[in-house]
């Protein structure tokens, strides 16, 4: 058995990839495989000399970025003094995941197959590339990618004697193992300080800053509410600079909570420990010993999130209900992921909303199960959109509240901007925060000319620069804004106009709705194109997007190439190579989100 080990390694930024990699762990343990499973940077990455069979799931954020927990082996698999002959003992398999909306889809996973290869490791099949924009989302491919790696496996490190594949409808065992305190010891966990003492905050210990105000930007009748909100940074020591990020901790809204708690049929007073069930799974430090239920599903439990196909196999596990019983199952087949993509993803309905359609199941559904059965709420990441020069104990940001219809009753809302947007400095809020560099990074000199695209909250890393380049200096600085309506949705206008009659700033705008004809920011970069070309070709001016990911920056960088072609007198060719030596010297540079 001893030789029969496997490591699974992931790195996640959502927490996708840690769901694709602990359902490899299970499926592992099925065919009596000694498994591990962790974040790539949890792990010694000096040891992979050492292993024998390797599973990397692997996600790609930003532009081509590694996650988080995955930028130290990121850093060290790619040192060029690595020897070519390093990892001749590992077999391993790649498993990316992706968005084919963006320009660099899956670059993490596709770069590191290509790296072990060069590093001696023998893949046992080719590289998984899971998108999201398939019409039946990432499962299309990770599923049978799995099929084909397991018998892959097997065939290599065939089941022991006299055993066979533990069959899928058997229970494995709960991740943690569950000791509820006695109910005289019964009360609520909150956020009892605002600083935890520590300099470096991370998303295990967030620095608790205090709301100093929740202002919407946008008209009261316009479609959209955008909020400034400025958060308290005090006594921190947080440092941040213009295109750094703001990582926030969300909390599910009281409605939500109350409802998974009564559906659920649970005491939210009562107060629970955790103990490790596996000692390669750690205890969550962001849940507190003990921790009380209503503590775990308002700040832990991600219920308004759309289920995974995990959620629906663990779901039919338990079920007892033949009926219930039969759709779940049916939902987890090949065949029936058209059915389930049309009525989750699709429509994008919650977790607790499944619960609720499932109700026998949910009924029986263990406690200490939770913690296998529904994800972990994860951070939101926001662009900060203030100067620390200028407000030296402030984080503030840009914030579109996310609302939207789909085919079901009730409006889908963000959790994060719901949540945030009901925030009342009156009842003395803290937000749970931390900073970690952005993907942006702006000239360090106060001269060199910056253009920047940020329509609606895209601006928002460029109101930090702007903020912090106009404290200083009156030096080149163009930004382009565009929204639908100059008196609805002109985010900071007076602050703008301010920066403009001081010299500080070129603004150009697009209110796209204000006019029978649409205009765009594409649309003003090519009526500009002239002054865009002298700053980027003679004043060396760096460029930079930020906003939606879908159609703009796309557009934005083929009205790019239309002005370097024309104003720079270049074949079609000539232009892409200008623009590839711009953004291969950092001047032009993409923050996106979808």
């Amino acid at each position: 058995m001893d030789d029969r080990k496997i490591l699974i390694l992931y790195g996640s930024q959502t927490g996708t990839a840690q769901d694709v990699a602990e359902k490899l762990a299970r499926e592992a343990k099925r065919r009596f495989l000694s498994t591990r499973v962790m974040a790539l940077d949890d792990y010694n990455v000096v040891n992979l000399l050492h292993e024998e069979l390797v599973l990397f799931v692997c996600a790609t954020t930003g532009q081509g970025d590694p996650p988080d927990n995955m930028k130290v082996f990121w850093k060290f698999i790619m040192r060029k003094n690595l020897p070519n002959n390093s990892l001749t003992k590992m077999k391993f398999a790649v498993l990316g995941l992706g968005d084919s909306s963006y320009q660099k889809f899956n670059f993490i996973a596709k770069k590191l197959y290509k790296r072990l290869l060069q590093l001696g490791a023998h893949c046992l099949q080719s590289v998984g590339l899971a998108d999201d924009q398939h019409d039946l989302g990432a499962d299309a491919v990770i599923y049978p990618w799995m099929k084909s790696l397991w018998e892959g496996v097997l065939r290599l490190y065939p089941l022991p004697p006299g055993q066979e594949i533990i069959p899928a409808d058997v229970k494995p065992p709960p991740r943690f193992k569950v000791a509820f305190n006695p109910a005289e010891d019964r009360v609520n966990t909150v956020p009892t300080s605002v600083s935890n003492g520590i300099s470096q905050y991370t998303g295990d210990h967030p620095f608790h800053a205090s709301l100093i105000s929740n202002e919407r930007l946008t008209s009261d009748d316009h479609w959209q509410d955008v909020r400034l909100i400025r958060l308290d940074i005090e006594g921190s020591g947080i440092k941040y600079n213009p295109g750094d990020v703001v990582m926030i901790q969300p909390q599910n809204s009281e409605d939500s909570v109350t409802e998974f708690i009564m559906l659920m049929k649970l005491d939210p007073q009562k107060r629970f420990t955790l103990q490790q069930n596996d000692p390669n799974i750690p205890l969550p430090s962001l849940l507190p010993q003990p921790c009380s239920v209503r503590h775990l599903v308002q700040h832990y439990l991600d219920i308004n999130s759309v289920p995974r196909r995990s959620f629906f196999e663990f779901m039919a596990l338990f079920s007892t209900n033949e009926l219930e019983k039969e759709k779940l199952q049916e939902f987890c087949t090949p065949e029936g992921q058209e059915e389930l993509y049309s009525y989750c993803n699709r429509v994008k309905r919650s977790i607790l909303e499944v619960l609720q359609d499932f109700p026998h199941t949910s009924s029986v559904l263990p406690f200490e199960y939770f913690f296998d059965v529904i994800p972990q709420l994860q951070p939101r990441a926001f662009s900060i959109a203030s100067s620390q020069v200028v407000f030296p104990n402030e984080i503030q940001i840009l914030m579109a509240v996310v609302e939207y219809k789909t085919r079901l009753q009730k409006p889908r809302r963000g959790v994060c901007s719901t949540w945030l947007s009901r925030l009342k400095v009156t009842d003395r809020p803290v937000v749970p925060v931390w900073v970690k560099k952005g993907t942006i990074a702006f000239p360090r000199d106060a001269v060199t000319p910056v253009i920047m695209v940020g329509p609606g909250t895209g601006v928002a890393p460029f109101r930090s620069f702007i903020q912090e380049r106009s404290s200083v200096t009156s030096n080149g600085t163009v930004l382009f804004f565009g929204c639908r309506n100059r008196d609805k949705d002109f985010l900071c206008q007076e602050e703008w106009e301010a920066a403009v009659d001081k010299g500080r700033l070129q603004i150009y705008t697009a209110f796209s709705r204000d006019q029978e004809e649409k205009v765009y920011v594409q649309h003003l970069i090519l009526e500009k194109a002239a002054i865009l070309w002298k700053l980027l070709d003679e004043e060396k001016a760096w460029f930079f997007i930020a906003g939606n990911a879908k159609q703009m920056p796309d557009d934005v960088k083929s009205a790019l190439h239309t002005v370097i072609q024309e104003n720079g007198h270049m074949t079609s060719q000539e232009a892409d190579a200008y623009l590839h030596r711009l953004e291969q010297t950092r001047r032009y540079q993409a923050e996106t989100w979808s």
